[in-house]
């Protein structure tokens, strides 16, 4: 199978799953544990948090972990509203941020959805009109999981500094893939995912800037210093924090590779295939990711005539995939239904190469003609 849903999830590494064994096995003591099993296990937990810190240039004692980007989102989220009644966030958020804001605005929280524009970014005058002295947080992704568009989030930070509100990005889709230092940006939280990363599912962390005051979200014998109850899945951990340490290690290199791979994707898609085009910002953007809109296609289709000759794609999210509703991230960037319901999200990453990426377009070009010579719209474009 040619596997173009790295967005989605990623295969494990195999030197995650070599380093994940021991503690799968033998090494299977809790960390809360004072002999000698739990101390292996607690110096695991230790040398795994230092390894993500590292990969976002933080301190050990500012990571919390989680099981996940949708725990870290939901802690930040719920752990800061004491500060105020107001959250600001944007409407191309994943649901893990946007289903908590639901939720907090039913429980009286003033909740503020920022738009963006065609491209998906957010805009930053509205930001700047949207705090009020009761905002508890401000909460922006730094690279959107459908579009690919990088926010402006340097910016969005020195913002939130000079009207001293903390400022949380969901980063699950950027972390490993482009440079992400959470001292040079000025962020607050930061949710981050393993699987994302080539570690295993399961696991995750929250950043949080050391003096940010936050209550906890899982309550019970106080682990992780109080913030995150509950015996740590080292194994898992221990794998996260390897992947961490790989990508670190390579995000230059697998920049450029993610980058040309991408890029001849788009260009021999948006040449030999017509009436289609690429969708979010076209240089600020993830550089693995390429979103299109077929008109007169129905992506949902496009998928299945995929899988069939072995490619996995996506029309977006994964969460909203099953749910079968529309892309809220094309909604808020003006698309049409038509260009909606055509979209095709292809996401490249580890084990892929060029031979793959020209297999998928030449079996793409001929799914797309397929098609559409029984499309609806056949007369409409001429196809």
């Amino acid at each position: 199978m040619i596997y173009l849903d790295h967005a989605a999830s990623t295969p494990m590494n195999e030197e995650v799953i070599q380093e994940m064994m021991p503690y799968l096995k033998e090494n299977f003591g809790n960390p809360s544990s004072i002999h000698r099993l739990g101390r292996v296990a607690a110096k695991a937990l230790d040398s795994a948090r230092k390894r993500i810190a590292d990969l976002i240039n933080a301190s050990p004692d500012e990571i919390l972990l989680t099981s996940g980007g949708t725990e870290s989102n939901n802690t930040a989220l719920f752990g800061m509203v004491h500060q105020g009644k107001r959250l600001i966030t944007s409407s191309i958020e994943h649901d893990a941020v946007l289903e908590p804001c639901k939720k907090l605005q039913r429980l009286g929280c003033d909740v503020v959805y920022l738009p963006v524009d065609s491209s998906g970014m957010v805009d930053l005058d509205a930001l700047r009109n949207s705090i009020t002295n009761d905002t508890a947080l401000v909460s922006i992704m730094y690279a959107n999981n459908e579009v690919g568009t990088v926010q402006p989030v340097d910016e969005i930070a020195r913002i939130c500094r000079q009207h001293n509100v903390p400022f949380h990005s969901d980063a699950v889709q950027a972390v490993g893939k482009i440079k992400v230092d959470v001292k040079e940006s000025g962020i607050d939280l930061m949710s981050i995912s393993s699987h994302k990363i080539n570690g295993p599912k399961g696991v995750g962390a929250l950043y949080v800037r050391r003096g940010m005051k936050i209550e906890p979200l899982v309550l019970g014998g106080g682990q992780e210093s109080g913030l995150r109850s509950g015996t740590e899945n080292v194994a898992s951990i221990v794998g996260f924090g390897k992947a961490c340490q790989i990508a670190k290690e390579n995000l230059a290199s697998n920049y450029e590779r993610l980058k040309t791979l991408r890029d001849r994707l788009v260009r021999r898609t948006t040449n030999e295939i017509t009436h289609v085009t690429l969708n979010g910002e076209r240089e600020k953007r993830l550089p693995n990711n390429a979103h299109f809109t077929f008109l007169g296609v129905n992506g949902e289709d496009l998928i299945i005539k995929l899988d069939e000759h072995g490619i996995a794609a996506s029309t977006g999210s994964a969460c909203s995939v099953k749910t079968q509703k529309a892309s809220h991230v094309l909604m808020a960037m003006g698309f049409s239904h038509e260009q909606i319901t055509g979209s095709l999200r292809l996401t490249v990453g580890y084990g892929n190469t060029q031979d793959d990426i020209d297999k998928t377009v030449d079996i793409l070009k001929e799914i797309v003609s397929d098609l559409r010579s029984v499309s609806p719209f056949k007369a409409k474009y001429d196809f």
